[in-house]
């Protein structure tokens, strides 16, 4: 799965005619941790009974048609390969923006667990 497949799937909505934008996150690997040691992978783990939870709670908000998330779990990824992608359809700026960062940040605290490799 891509980014553009979610965007495709977006695109095929019943009613993608009230979506005036799609907003997008493509969360990589760096090569630092938040304190700036070096890493040389991750591992994410997802508890898909809140990623639901979430997802269903932001396409309730005002103006949002769709959420998509697929999120690269259970496996080893290094340097640069995709971790998430999220995407979010709605009528108007201020309530995809908004609805894309509350639910990233909602997905970040309560969904995932990341296992980082050190060098």
């Amino acid at each position: 799965m891509s980014l553009d497949s979610l965007v495709d799937t977006i695109k095929k909505h019943p009613d993608y005619d009230k979506v005036g934008m799609i907003l997008c996150h493509n969360g990589v690997v760096r090569g630092t941790s938040r304190d700036g040691r070096k890493v040389s992978g991750i591992r994410v783990a997802v508890d898909h009974a809140k990623l639901k939870k979430i997802i269903d709670e932001s396409k309730n908000k005002p103006g949002i048609v769709e959420v998509l998330v697929k999120i690269f779990e259970d496996k080893d990824l290094g340097i640069g390969d995709d971790v998430m992608y999220l995407a979010v359809a709605g009528d108007i700026r201020e309530n995809v923006i908004t609805t894309l960062q509350d639910t990233l940040n909602e997905i970040k605290t309560t969904v995932t667990a990341k296992t980082e490799y050190f060098i």
